[in-house]
């Protein structure tokens, strides 16, 4: 969720905040409501944040204060994300509908298995907006938010590309593979059959790039459901890359003989 240091923005006052959630649009990231508030119009912004899978907390009034000075905030404030999610099945529509599109066209998206560094975030949807990349794939859990920082990070590009988030992302992984797309996730180790590099692999198709957590990389089911494992060889005296720089090589080799 939205931390103190990338917050961008905030809803107060019980109406706007009941309305945003309603939209369902995954904006809103987390509900604040003030201790010893109550009423009906609480009781529904409760059940409105649970339908909408949104956290709610409980916290002293000067908190709330402080969330949204010179606001009329009622007792309650949300945390907003600058933009809004998209749902993936209307992004995948939207990109190329159908499998022989899908084919001709041949797509390069991106997807983040629990990248949680706003600013990595940033710059890897940075160098997708500069590769030509059609969309974002992220799960709504141990994910950075899509934030200030992280819109910071992409000097503005993260509001050019559209990024679905999804609670599962081994099932997006599988729907994705069903629509025609190969997917490649980038692991340092890489080994086995389905071994490859960045600069050998065979970018000439539709393919999804999954990037792993900064630290520990691709979960063991995320790499499981992959295609191919490409490593980017190395050849000085570092054992790997930062996320976004590694996200941005793959990209850029993936791209570098198309048209």
């Amino acid at each position: 969720m939205a931390h103190s240091d990338s917050r961008t923005d905030v809803l107060a006052g019980r109406h706007p905040v009941r309305d945003a959630l309603d939209l369902a649009d995954g904006r809103i990231e987390k509900v604040y409501l003030q201790k010893g508030v109550h009423g009906s119009a609480i009781d529904g912004i409760r059940r409105a944040a649970k339908a909408a899978g949104v956290p709610v907390q409980m916290v002293p009034k000067p908190k709330v204060d402080g969330l949204a000075p010179q606001a009329e905030h009622q007792g309650v404030v949300a945390v907003v994300a600058p933009v809004a999610y998209a749902d993936l099945d209307d992004m995948l529509a939207g990109i190329a509908p159908t499998l022989d599109v899908v084919r001709e066209t041949k797509p390069v998206l991106i997807a983040l298995d629990e990248v949680e560094d706003p600013r990595n975030f940033g710059a890897i949807l940075r160098s997708a907006v500069a590769a030509g990349t059609a969309g974002a794939v992220v799960p709504e859990r141990r994910m950075a938010p899509l934030s200030a920082v992280a819109i910071k990070a992409s000097a503005g590009t993260a509001l050019q590309i559209p990024v679905a988030r999804v609670a599962n992302l081994v099932d997006a992984i599988q729907q994705l593979k069903e629509r025609g797309y190969w997917v490649v996730g980038l692991a340092d180790d890489a080994e086995g059959d389905k071994a490859t590099t960045v600069w050998t692999y065979d970018w000439d198709r539709p393919v999804v790039i999954v990037v792993g957590n900064e630290g520990s990389g691709l979960r063991p089911g995320v790499r499981a459901a992959c295609d191919a494992l490409a490593s980017i060889p190395m050849r000085g005296p570092v054992e790997s890359l930062n996320a976004s720089v590694a996200a941005g090589i793959a990209l850029f080799a993936a791209v570098k003989d198309r048209d």
